[in-house]
């Protein structure tokens, strides 16, 4: 059974804007994707979030298309009243990662791959950076 893996937006973005130093990671960890090793899931706010961020630096026309590419190698995963519910009552000090982890949470997904390993720290579920995961 491949690993189910939920990523977050800083993760994909390292991988589209090719952010050095967490590039490498990032490739990586979609090449196993790709290779049919891992399945990746992101947030719906996730695949805004990016594209926002893309088209700030490149026609919409573009950013939807860098988007179609991505959306071959992951799923996306729903967002919905629960999961909003559980991350406005939730003690995370950022509204996105408590969305980002409640989207995890509910889709049974057992690792959450994050830069931003500080604001996980009462996670119930494995929490990683995309370079720790490859490590494993």
């Amino acid at each position: 059974m491949k690993k189910k893996v939920f990523v977050d937006t800083d993760i994909i973005y390292d991988l589209i804007g090719k952010r050095d130093p967490f590039y490498l990671a990032a490739a990586q960890l979609f090449t196993l994707a790709d290779e049919g090793k891992v399945q990746i899931f992101i947030s719906a706010l996730s695949l805004a979030n990016i594209h926002d961020l893309i088209s700030k630096q490149r026609s919409d026309e573009e950013a939807k298309e860098i988007l179609r590419k991505l959306k071959v190698l992951i799923y996306i995963t729903p967002l919905n009243d629960k999961i909003i519910d559980l991350a406005l009552n939730s003690e995370f000090p950022d509204f996105e990662d408590a969305i980002q982890y409640y989207s995890a949470l509910q889709n049974d997904i057992e690792v959450l791959l994050t830069r931003n390993l500080k604001d996980y720290r009462k996670a119930q579920i494995a929490v990683l950076t995309a370079q720790d995961f490859i490590n494993l």
